[in-house]
């Protein structure tokens, strides 16, 4: 039932074929890579902790700056900066901003003026401005009319705050350099959710006058950063910076290892600058944003315009925590097996290669590779008693078999089992008729057969229909192979071919070893074993024309018909007695 084949097919286990080369070389060779492989596993598994699962951190961050300074305000005189003045707005998440430099507009109120000309913006008449217009880059509504800007250019007459901020290049040096000794206290805490572990970058042991004496030049955990050692770690120098502003990020990495005997855990600072800081490569370069101060004059609303520039520090929390886990280590050591595939591959390659045996080289292909052809291409055999090798040659339909061009030539491998089997049945007693001598000096017919084909070369061929059956025993003109004596003994003899039957089929009886049809079809193979030996993998040897009708005349058929040439995988006397029949 095709039920019981599926389930006995499931029954099986199938393994690799091994060829195993005794060689000290080789050996050492072997177990050297292979060591160096573990030693590379061991070392990327310790360093890379694969041996743990890992988990990303969650965090929150909260930020301090303390610092006073005193700047000259043209127009306004000396003004006091703290915290409040200088620290901008929050404009990111886990970011602080600190004002550098400013432009400071002062008494501005409601009112008409002339627009600042942006990009050669002029006009020469009142129908040059469109009343109610405005632009993205105007500072207020249009009047319609063209009114002096200076003494000899007009321009458009604006509804705005007046009179317009006009500078707009910030000042060289920066107002607020001394914000460069300005300190920031940066709170991190961090959670690994899937250990349930919480911690902060102020450390357990850091206590009160830690925190006030604790310097990171010193310290690399202090929490404390002067802006401008944080500026200068980035690459950046603060007195630059500060004239036209930038971005600054903080980088804080947690690298946790949270196994008991090495657990570590504690913050990693880095910095960098985050923006383009070449003014002349850059539009809009820099950091700036406006805010301004509001106050009330003799009943009319006043306030003065700040375009502050500043350095905003972005501080960025990444990391992961690992800790052991028996799972993650099988998967490492599964995925990291394969590694071991590299020892066979360079040893294999230096096996194929000139640097090692050639001898050893093709033995080991032999023995480890098994060629097979596509099913569809049959191979056929071609053996000549003019020559030593045999060819290989593609089966065609057009051509006939003597003409066709081998693709490939190999020599000839004796089949010893066959040759020791022969031997052995030709010694005297083996039921042989050795007083029968074969004629040793048979020669063809002197009157040659009708419609001798072209492509015979001895003169015994006879024609043939199929294309894969025009062979000849022979290359060039000259005697038939089956006048030779041994081509008498050896595929002929009756009582050699009963015995041959006989090896094969010890229990078979006397009647059905004398069948006709079981002589020819040895008769056949005696032919192939003789003049192919051991015949390449997946090829099908091919008679000649005067063989195969020699052998039929000896053994015809009862009927006088005969299957023709049938392609077949032929068994060496060696595959009988492994039991391959």
């Amino acid at each position: 039932m095709p039920g019981c084949g599926v389930l006995l097919g499931l029954c099986q286990y199938e393994t690799n074929k091994l060829v195993r080369i005794q060689s000290v070389r080789l050996g050492s060779l072997k177990w050297s890579l292979n060591a160096f492989i573990l030693l590379f596993i061991c070392l990327m598994m310790l360093w890379n902790r694969k041996y743990q699962e890992f988990d990303l951190v969650v965090s929150s961050v909260t930020t301090k700056v303390k610092g006073v300074a005193q700047t000259h305000l043209p127009g306004v005189g000396d003004v006091v900066w703290d915290e409040m003045d200088y620290s901008g707005p929050s404009q990111v998440k886990n970011s602080f901003f600190v004002v550098t430099n400013v432009i400071v507009t002062r008494n501005q109120k409601q009112g008409k003026c002339a627009e600042v000309p942006l990009k050669g913006r002029y006009c020469r008449t009142d129908q040059d401005c469109e009343k109610g217009a405005w632009h993205q880059q105007s500072h207020g509504i249009q009047t319609g009319l063209c009114v002096k800007f200076g003494v000899l250019k007009k321009t458009c007459e604006v509804s705005a705050w007046c009179p317009i901020e006009t500078k707009t290049t910030p000042t060289r040096p920066a107002l607020l350099a001394a914000a460069e000794n300005f300190t920031v206290l940066i709170k991190n805490n961090i959670r690994f959710p899937a250990f349930n572990f919480i911690r902060r970058n102020i450390l357990p042991e850091m206590n009160d006058a830690y925190l006030r004496s604790c310097q990171r030049g010193r310290d690399l955990l202090c929490p404390i950063f002067r802006l401008g050692d944080v500026v200068r770690e980035a690459g950046e120098k603060f007195s630059e910076m500060a004239v036209e502003g930038g971005v600054i990020g903080i980088l804080i990495n947690w690298d946790c290892n949270l196994d008991r005997l090495m657990q570590r855990c504690k913050p990693k600072y880095s910095f960098r600058r985050l923006d383009e800081k070449e003014s002349n490569k850059t539009l809009y370069p820099g950091l700036n944003f406006r805010y301004a101060k509001y106050n009330t004059v003799n009943g009319v609303e006043e306030r003065t315009l700040y375009k502050a520039f500043g350095i905003r520090f972005d501080v960025m929390v990444f990391g992961q925590a690992g800790r052991f886990s028996f799972i993650q280590l099988i998967i490492y050591i599964g995925s990291t097996l394969s590694y071991y595939a590299l020892t066979t591959i360079l040893i294999d390659w230096l096996i194929g290669t000139s640097c090692y045996s050639a001898e050893v080289g093709k033995k080991y292909s032999e023995k480890k590779v098994e060629s097979v052809q596509d099913k569809q291409k049959c191979i056929l055999c071609v053996s000549y008693v003019d020559e030593n090798n045999i060819r290989l040659v593609k089966k065609s339909q057009k051509k006939s078999l003597q003409d066709m061009k081998p693709t490939t030539v190999q020599p000839r491998k004796e089949d010893t089992g066959h040759l020791r089997a022969v031997l052995s049945l030709l010694q005297p007693g083996v039921g042989l008729d050795h007083g029968a001598q074969p004629p040793l000096d048979r020669k063809p017919d002197p009157n040659p057969k009708p419609r001798r084909p072209a492509w015979c070369k001895c003169d015994c061929c006879a024609p043939s229909p199929l294309r894969q059956e025009e062979l000849c025993c022979r290359q060039s003109d000259g005697t038939c192979i089956t006048s030779s004596p041994l081509f008498e003994q050896l595929v002929l003899c009756r009582s050699l071919l009963e015995a041959v039957l006989l090896y094969q089929d010890p229990l078979s009886s006397p009647a059905e070893r004398g069948r006709t049809t079981a002589l020819r079809h040895c008769a056949y193979r005696q032919y192939i074993s003789w003049r192919f030996g051991v015949p390449p993998n997946d090829t099908h040897p091919a008679i000649p024309s005067c063989c195969v009708w020699r052998i039929r005349e000896e053994y015809p058929s009862l009927d006088g018909k005969y299957s023709g040439f049938s392609p077949t995988r032929m068994l060496t006397m060696q595959d009988c007695a492994n039991g391959e029949l």
